[in-house]
């Protein structure tokens, strides 16, 4: 075993303060291998990683354990190792693709300059030779006009690109071990396919050992030859990826498997983890309790689609003036919204889907006037809202409320989350006073999941799932008749993601909401809605039932969606 292995964590133990945060921690990474870390936010999984990169946060205490890497018949434990040493290793022999390429990459420096400053520093080449091998690099990651891209700042790029430059970065000085954190997360699923594909065939074509961290375990199934699971900052299970899929053991990892939303079947609802924690069975025989027949999933359908329109949109056009010299004369447009029509029925769920840039957002932004459209129509109740004044429109906006992607952005730091929530009730003047209005805030907490006493806390103290339910409760503060869900679970654990999707899909039962459900994860969207549009280009690619489309795409954009899901095989399990 100690002859294959390239790095080995023995009985690791990290802790801040008072606090155990990894707990008698061992695996092992082969050489050649791809192994999967798994868990949700909080499990240890990125910190692990940091541990050997010798990257840990001053505060951090390492209380007992090895990181021993195995490198030309030599064996050196990485947390004895001083900074000098260490930063040796670092980038030659060990490099990180971070979770956030943005906030990863330097916004004010060239993305090739990034590239080429790490070559020069640790393999001592010349200017000339750096740029040469940085645009090598950026065709080995195959970067469209890699010379371009040398000579772009970050914010001039994708994020399914930035990611690329990052692995670019990661691989430039060829090392033994590549650590991926969460490099998929957010990205369209046909991006998440691409990197996927890359980061296996540079691992093949360089004989790379990977260890791939990740929630989502349809993602591991893609990648890792073996797998290791995570909870609370202790290993629970591990395995190779076959016996894991087959033999699930512990609870907590049938959990993870069970709760990402099945494509070819529809759920009650979506199983969670502590379904399993509370009551250990086989995956399958609790999927087969919340299975919908379709005669069941076609008799809702009927009942939604016999409803009136609550949303109409025709014609609706979005276009951003593209500018350029001093005068900053406008050359041309882009279309962000083309000529795009549809309309929702009263307690239908709509779902949205399609890559980055396709305009999904800003349609939903158009639709509440947030963005203003630059022509056409959108009608909700059968009235105009687009020729609406700015008072009459702020009326409006009771009935109309959108929940972003980003919870913490969308909530002031410096305001209590239960503020957060009572505020836009003040300004419409729902309820008599602020005691009553702050007993419903407190009963709206209570319903998505919150607790009372979190009434007085800042958002900085709630987990990434609980600032979104706190932006749902603010939704529902208005009493709202339709609310665009815009990614509002795209960076989430699948298993707190689950938690939210169950509770829109109870809440649209509850109060009979209409929902337009925005997200690039067509699985999501199929679990989610009655009827979906797929949007390419500013334009309605494909339009109609939710099964339909995924049964029978028509479009060969619309396949390709469905074919990059990643897909865990519940036969197996």
């Amino acid at each position: 075993m100690g002859k294959n292995a390239l790095i080995e964590i023995k009985d690791l133990c990290i802790s801040f303060g008072e606090q155990k945060t990894i707990k008698h921690l061992s695996y092992i990474v082969k050489e050649g291998e791809v192994l999967g870390v798994v868990g949700e936010s909080g499990s240890g999984k990125s910190l692990t990683s940091l541990a050997v990169m010798g990257l840990l946060h001053p505060s951090a205490n390492v209380d007992s354990g090895e990181i021993i890497f195995h490198h030309n018949g030599k064996s050196v434990d990485l947390l004895k190792l001083n900074e000098d040493k260490t930063r040796k290793f670092r980038g030659n022999d060990i490099a990180m693709i971070f979770q956030e390429p943005m906030t990863s990459l330097n916004p004010v420096i060239k993305c090739g300059e990034q590239v080429a400053e790490a070559l020069r520093l640790h393999k001592k080449l010349s200017n000339k030779e750096a740029k040469e091998r940085t645009i090598d690099l950026f065709k080995e990651v195959q970067l469209p006009r890699p010379e371009s891209i040398y000579d772009s700042y970050p914010h001039q790029i994708s994020g399914g690109q930035k990611q690329r430059v990052m692995i670019a970065m990661a691989i430039s000085c060829e090392p033994k071990l590549l650590i991926a954190d969460e490099p998929t997360t957010a990205l369209d699923v046909t991006v998440q396919k691409t990197i996927l594909d890359l980061i296996k065939s540079l691992q093949v074509k360089r004989n790379m050992s990977v260890i791939f961290i990740t929630h989502d375990l349809g993602v591991v199934a893609e990648i890792a030859n073996h797998v290791v699971v995570m909870k609370g900052g202790e290993k629970v299970e591990s395995g190779t990826t076959q016996q894991l899929f087959e033999n699930p053991k512990h609870p907590y990892t049938k959990g993870l498997l069970a709760c990402r939303p099945p494509i070819d079947f529809r759920l009650k609802k979506l199983p969670i983890v502590e379904d399993f924690l509370a009551l250990d069975q086989p995956v399958n025989d609790f999927i087969n309790q919340l299975k919908i027949t379709p005669q069941e999933q076609l008799t809702e359908l009927e009942k939604v689609l016999k409803q009136d329109h609550i949303i109409e949109v025709s014609n609706l056009n979005t276009h951003f003036p593209i500018q350029q010299g001093v005068f900053r004369k406008t050359v041309g447009y882009v279309k962000a919204v083309n000529d795009v029509s549809f309309h929702v029925h009263r307690g239908e769920t709509l779902g949205l889907v399609g890559e980055s840039g396709c305009g999904k957002t800003t349609l939903g932004r158009s639709i509440l006037r947030l963005i203003e459209p630059t022509s056409g129509s959108v009608k909700y109740n059968g009235e105009e809202l687009i020729t609406l004044n700015a008072e009459a429109m702020r009326v409006k906006r009771k009935d109309l409320q959108i929940i972003f992607q980003d919870p913490y952005s969308s909530l002031n730091p410096r305001m209590k989350v239960g503020q957060a929530i009572l505020e836009p009730m003040q300004v419409h003047k729902i309820e008599d006073n602020n005691k009553v209005r702050k007993e419903k805030v407190i009963d709206l907490m209570e319903t998505v999941g919150l607790r009372a006493e979190q009434f007085d806390r800042y958002p900085h103290e709630f987990s990434g799932g609980q600032r979104q339910r706190v932006c749902i409760a603010r939704a529902l503060a208005m009493n709202p008749k339709f609310i665009i869900c815009d990614e509002s679970v795209s960076a989430l654990d699948v298993s707190v993601q689950a938690q939210v999707l169950n509770l829109l899909n109870e809440l649209k039962s509850k109060f009979s909401f209409s929902y337009v459900f925005i997200s690039h994860d067509l699985s999501v969207v199929k679990y989610m809605s009655d009827r979906m549009i797929v949007m390419k280009e500013g334009q309605i690619e494909e339009m109609g039932i939710a099964e339909d489309i995924y049964r029978n795409p028509q479009s060969i954009y619309t396949q390709k969606l469905i074919e990059a899901i990643p897909k865990v095989d519940f036969s197996l399990v």
